[in-house]
């Protein structure tokens, strides 16, 4: 069914007070509710159930049976509009599940350009970067985030209130209940396994640049030293852009870092 530039399956429900852009189109079953806004372009496909105070851009994709916007899983949670925002040009596969805010002090917050694969949840109140990709079911805990263009795998879990650094990698399976440094790989229960090399070449940075990372890893990580006083040194022997995210993101941990494996788990981190 063709309505004012959308494209409406007759067996969608869509409120009346709803916001749909141009050019978007929605499935077979799909509900959309009163106060959801989307964006021009985007696409909702079959049995896509889009609800609370939620702001989408353009471009989106939902696949199947996203629900998106639902209620937080948090027991203080009183019924209050609380808020989900979402960027552009983001793909959600089948299932995903993204919770609005807990609070109406902030918001749950998604970037633009990220792909959600089948399963991957994100809970109240995080904040997901740009480029980010979250494998099959990938699950963030409330008030986690997920800084751009980090990668978490298969049946990752990140717990409330973690932090995931920018181009980080979590290994399938693996579990963090303390930060993860940017540009790190994640590996098992809260450990790190190096540097994500390939990460780190196809977001341009050079030779030189990942030489000094990889230093700094050593530096931080392995030296067997005292974590606070080797930061000092560190701040005072590393000044490149991608040394100082570093080392910041370090220094703003509140639940402690992940901690390096140990020489038997080690992947190879050449720069």
């Amino acid at each position: 069914m063709f309505i004012c530039g959308k494209m409406i399956h007759p067996t969608a429900l869509i409120h009346p007070q709803a916001k749909l852009g141009p050019n978007v189109r929605v499935g077979p079953g799909a509900v959309i509710d009163a106060a959801v806004a989307l964006g021009a372009d985007c696409l909702v496909g079959p049995h896509v159930y889009l609800t609370g105070v939620t702001k989408i851009g353009a471009g989106n994709k939902f696949h199947a049976g996203c629900v998106i916007g639902d209620a937080p899983q948090d027991l203080k949670y009183q019924d209050e509009p609380t808020r989900l925002r979402i960027g552009d040009h983001n793909v959600f596969r089948e299932n995903v599940t993204v919770h609005r805010s807990a609070k109406l002090a902030e918001d749950t917050v998604i970037g633009s350009h990220n792909l959600f694969m089948v399963g991957a949840h994100i809970a109240h109140n995080c904040t997901v970067g740009d480029h980010v990709i979250m494998a099959n079911n990938a699950t963030l805990g409330g008030h986690a985030v997920v800084q751009d263009r980090a990668f978490l795998s298969g049946c990752c879990l990140v717990h409330q209130f973690c932090r995931v650094g920018t181009l980080a990698i979590m290994q399938g399976g693996s579990a963090i209940s303390k930060d993860l440094p940017p540009f790190t790989v994640a590996r098992g229960d809260n450990g790190i396994c190096g540097l994500n090399v390939v990460g780190l070449r196809r977001a341009g940075f050079t030779g030189e640049q990942r030489l000094e990372l990889k230093k700094l890893y050593i530096a931080l990580f392995r030296s067997g030293i005292n974590l606070r006083e080797a930061m000092a040194a560190a701040q005072k022997a590393f000044t490149s852009p991608g040394a100082l995210l570093l080392i910041e993101f370090v220094a703003a941990a509140k639940r402690g870092v992940c901690a390096d494996t140990g020489a038997h788990h080690r992947s190879s981190d050449e720069a």
